[in-house]
């Protein structure tokens, strides 16, 4: 009862003002599945086509034309124009986007939710309402315990892992019924194989903090203070973009630093270090992620599930993790990997052994460890460039 009243007091107004939108969409939904068969709904956010569920997208209208599918996205998106000239697409929380959800036989989503209202159909899916066929083809390796990605709470009938042992910790933990986990890798990871590195760029690239993004109650909790640039956050990750060892190793190895924080931060744009000669500080608006990562010599990160496209790659990486305990407390609880003891990273609390590593990393032309490469094997155990197949071999046999 409790959860669910959490969840009831993050209800926006906004949410019940668009009720009206689901019995509108009954009727039109009923005709419109009558003459599109076998209809697939794909999206990620509501603003990007980057991920998971653009790939998935563009490997079906490339090699399965005859397969009826629609992208869910904004039409102000950056990305819209790539989607549109791929396939059909519909406006995200649009009238229409209700009644092609409701028509739709799979719903494939990069994201939890992937529907035009994370609220209602929350209600409708979760508790039995609508019985349909969802597809979740992840954000990014699920490297916490994520309570909220168990069977209980989403009813999910497809969940797609990209890594071996992440697939047998959700079977193992997260209740879904036999066959729903599935380990095909992510569609994403197709295009990581690809790629040449810059030995001159660095990329930093922190996860977000969500007693922070979320802007709740729970900031004075754990923080005391209702001024986001105060928050130990932004302290600790500016005193390490302000060091004057970034300049050093600038001149002293030609290297460049690319700050790009995670889009749930990307709203305090202000708040950030203004970019130098030496760093650029990068936003969704500027850059690719995937983009960014195959450019990269070394990653540093503090808790991001992105290291691991990083990792498939065999590229370096270095974890910076300044508030080790308080983001366990605060968001996500341990799981099957552990930050501070695994095959392919070190992690750090203090801004000057991160600097160190990176130096010999530099110096070492990022060549990684034999552990390294052991560990790249017990990780991926497939590794090729055939995932979107499987995962579209995934969803045709619901």
């Amino acid at each position: 009862m409790s959860d669910f009243l959490y969840k009831l007091k993050r209800v926006k107004l906004s949410d019940y003002l668009q009720i009206w939108k689901l019995p509108v969409s009954i009727i039109p939904a009923a005709f419109y599945k009558l003459i599109n068969k076998d209809l697939w709904i794909i999206c990620e956010d509501a603003n990007e086509a980057r991920d998971n569920g653009y790939w998935m997208f563009k490997y079906i209208r490339e090699n399965h034309p005859e397969q009826n599918c629609v992208y869910a996205i904004k039409k102000a998106s950056p990305d819209y124009h790539k989607v549109h000239e791929l396939g059909k697409t519909v406006e995200y929380g649009s009238l229409n986007h209700w009644i092609q959800y409701l028509a739709s036989s799979k719903k494939i989503s990069s994201q939890k939710a992937g529907n035009p209202n994370a609220a209602i159909f929350y209600a409708l899916e979760v508790f039995g309402i609508l019985k349909d066929k969802r597809v979740f083809l992840q954000h990014g390796i699920t490297i916490n315990d994520a309570k909220w990605l168990y069977y209980s709470t989403t009813k999910m009938t497809r969940f797609i892992c990209g890594a071996f042992p992440e697939f047998e910790y959700i079977k193992e933990k997260f209740g879904y019924p036999e066959g729903n986990v599935k380990y095909t890798g992510f569609c994403r990871f197709d295009r990581l194989h690809d790629y040449k590195a810059d030995e001159n760029l660095i990329l930093i690239m922190p996860t977000w903090r969500e007693w922070i993004a979320d802007e709740d109650y729970r900031l004075q909790e754990y923080e005391g203070t209702t001024d986001i640039p105060k928050t130990n956050y932004f302290v600790q990750w500016t005193e390490f973009l302000h060091d004057p060892k970034i300049q050093e190793l600038a001149e002293k190895y030609k290297v460049k630093f690319i700050f790009f924080p995670h889009r749930n931060m990307q709203k305090y744009q202000e708040y950030f270090p203004k970019s130098t000669e030496y760093l650029q500080v990068a936003f969704n608006s500027d850059y690719d992620i995937q983009d960014l990562m195959k450019r990269a010599s070394l990653m540093i990160t503090d808790y991001s599930s992105v290291c691991f496209d990083f990792f498939y790659m065999k590229k370096p990486l270095i974890f910076y993790q300044f508030d080790y305990e308080q983001f366990r407390k605060g968001q996500y609880g341990q799981g099957a990997f552990d930050y501070k003891n695994n095959g392919f990273a070190h992690s750090y609390e203090k801004k000057e052994d991160v600097f160190k590593e990176l130096e010999e990393y530099i110096q070492n032309h990022f060549k990684v460890s034999e552990e390294y490469l052991e560990e790249h094997q017990k990780q991926f155990t497939i590794y090729d460039d055939h995932n979107c197949e499987r995962v579209y071999d995934v969803i045709k046999e619901l």
